[in-house]
C-alpha cells in the first residue's frame, strides 16, 4: 500500500483537461426567462406518440437526461392533457390514434401550443397518407411549429419548443 501511495505522490494527478462547455447548449437561463415571461410558471408538455417508429421518442426522452436537463430549465412532462400547455406529437397519425389525438387536443386548456416532431409528424414521412395513416399531424389538429428530422436531435426539439413559445 505504501509503495502505491509513493507512486501516486511521485506521478501526481493524471487526467485530461476539462472540456469547455458548448455555448450553443447554454440556453438554460434564456429558456427559463422566456418561460416565466410567457407563462409565469413552468411549461408543462404532454407528449403523444401518434404512431411513430420510436426514433423521435428516444430523442424526446434524451431531453430529460442530465446533459440537457430541461426539468431544471422549467419544462416538465405531464401525464394529463388537462395540465398541459403544449402538446409534443411524434409520428404520423395512424387511423387508430386520430380520435385519441383530437380528444387530447380538445382536453388541453387554451391557449395551447402544438409541436410536431420528426419528418413523420411534419409531412407523414415514409408512411404518407394511406388506409392506415392520416399522414402529418396538421391533417388532424392545428400545428404551431414543425421540427423536421429523422429523428431530430434533442437540441432541435428544444429549439422547436422555444420557437413555439416565442409565437
Amino acid at each position: 500500500m505504501l509503495k502505491t501511495l509513493r507512486k501516486i505522490a511521485a506521478i501526481g494527478i493524471v487526467t485530461e483537461a476539462r472540456v469547455a462547455p458548448d455555448e450553443s447548449l447554454r440556453v438554460h437561463d434564456e429558456l427559463q426567462e422566456r418561460i416565466l415571461d410567457v407563462l409565469g410558471r413552468a411549461l408543462c408538455i404532454r407528449h403523444i406518440d401518434a404512431g411513430s417508429c420510436n426514433g423521435c421518442e428516444l430523442e424526446v426522452h434524451a431531453l430529460g437526461n442530465p446533459y440537457y436537463n430541461i426539468e431544471g430549465a422549467g419544462i416538465r412532462f405531464v401525464a394529463s392533457p388537462r395540465h398541459a400547455d403544449m402538446l409534443l406529437v411524434t409520428g404520423p397519425v395512424s387511423v387508430s390514434m386520430e380520435d385519441a389525438l383530437r380528444r387530447t387536443y380538445e382536453a388541453t386548456p387554451d391557449p395551447k401550443l402544438v409541436v410536431a416532431v420528426g419528418d413523420c409528424g411534419c409531412t407523414g414521412g415514409i408512411f404518407g397518407e394511406s388506409y392506415a395513416s392520416r399522414g402529418r399531424v396538421a391533417n388532424v389538429i392545428p400545428v404551431n411549429v414543425a421540427v423536421p428530422g429523422c429523428p431530430p436531435s434533442p437540441v432541435r426539439i428544444l429549439s422547436g419548443i422555444l420557437t413555439a413559445l416565442a409565437r
